[in-house]
């Protein structure tokens, strides 16, 4: 994936690091070990590349390089996609000279005077997507309302088979058509069922997610920080099921789409009884469907990449003309 993308790097580096929460006490131990060596490296290496600034996206793997940019005196802005930070990022929180979020309901987790709202950065496919170039590329049905369905990088389960075994429910009387992303997992139960008119089974979008998306009517899918940011870039309605054994970060961002009423939220357990029924509502509800794309819209922040990238150049450039004449400069 970095590799399509065509971004240029100027270098490429690894250091060490490891989980401390939600792991056994042994590899506890053995992470913090290993965060104690990371940051040795990532000392070195803030001191080789002189960065002007240091974003930190969340994650383990951050702690070394965001505690060496501290120690360093380099600004660190840090980025919270999900509206709730997680361990990492709440650990990073003084370090931070700057907090980028996605949506301003994550104020109260961020310190005063450190939050910056910038939404959720996109990718150039997903914001050059559009409704009529989807249609054709899924060989869509442009009469028929179009459901998209999807998980996790690698699939949901619940969500797969409850989506499969409720197959004639969903399309119904042939008005309704489902783009069904299964992941890996589950592609080979998804194959089995490819003859149903209307439903159209991916094991894996990438580039083509903006396009599922822009086709889209409603979508079923986890409620992770992505969400926050597509499902409003295209006013798309959802039905969020969040996933049940994780920490709580995406029933937060549900119940947030949900408070704004962007859309509606679905417990895992009642996947199997009320999916079809739930969806087939919504559909034929436009009225109720328009008002919940208009919602979603409305949460739509714009160009967040470019946001981030204003709020690191304003912080370097702060911090550096804060900075004594003579200092050296990091």
């Amino acid at each position: 994936m970095v590799e399509q993308s065509g971004v240029g790097f100027a270098a490429y580096h690894e250091v060490q690091a490891g989980p401390i929460h939600g792991v056994g006490f042994l590899r506890a131990l053995g992470s913090l070990a290993k965060l104690l060596v990371g940051t040795v490296k990532a000392f070195g290496l803030v001191d080789q590349h002189k960065p002007d600034v240091v974003l930190n996206t969340g994650g383990w793997a951050a702690v070394p390089v965001s505690v060496a940019a501290w120690l360093r005196r380099v600004p660190l802005v840090v980025y919270l996609p999900d509206i709730e930070p997680g361990l990492t990022i709440r650990a990073m929180r003084p370090l931070a000279t700057q907090m980028a979020v996605t949506t301003a309901a994550s104020e109260p987790y961020i310190p005063k005077g450190k939050m910056t709202v910038t939404g959720y950065p996109l990718r150039r496919a997903v914001l050059t997507a559009t409704r009529e170039a989807g249609i054709e590329h899924f060989g869509l049905d442009p009469a028929k309302q179009t459901v998209l369905v999807f998980g996790g990088s690698r699939g949901a389960r619940s969500l797969n088979i409850a989506v499969i075994e409720n197959l004639s429910a969903l399309v119904g009387d042939g008005q309704v058509q489902v783009i069904h992303v299964t992941g890996e997992l589950d592609a080979e139960r998804a194959q089995s069922a490819a003859g149903t008119p209307g439903y159209h089974p991916f094991a894996y979008l990438h580039g083509d997610m903006g396009l599922a998306m822009a086709a889209a009517d409603l979508c079923v899918c986890r409620s992770g920080a992505s969400t926050l940011g597509e499902l409003p870039y295209f006013g798309l309605p959802a039905v969020l099921v969040p996933y049940p054994h994780a920490w709580r970060y995406q029933k937060v961002n549900a119940d947030h789409l949900a408070a704004h009423g962007a859309a509606v939220v679905m417990e895992d357990a009642d996947l199997a009884e009320n999916l079809a029924g739930r969806v087939r509502a919504l559909l034929a509800d436009r009225p109720a469907l328009d008002q919940m794309k208009q919602a979603a819209k409305a949460l739509s922040q714009g160009d967040a990449a470019a946001n981030i990238v204003a709020l690191l150049r304003r912080v370097s450039r702060t911090t550096h003309d804060d900075q004594p004449k003579g200092a050296d400069r990091p």
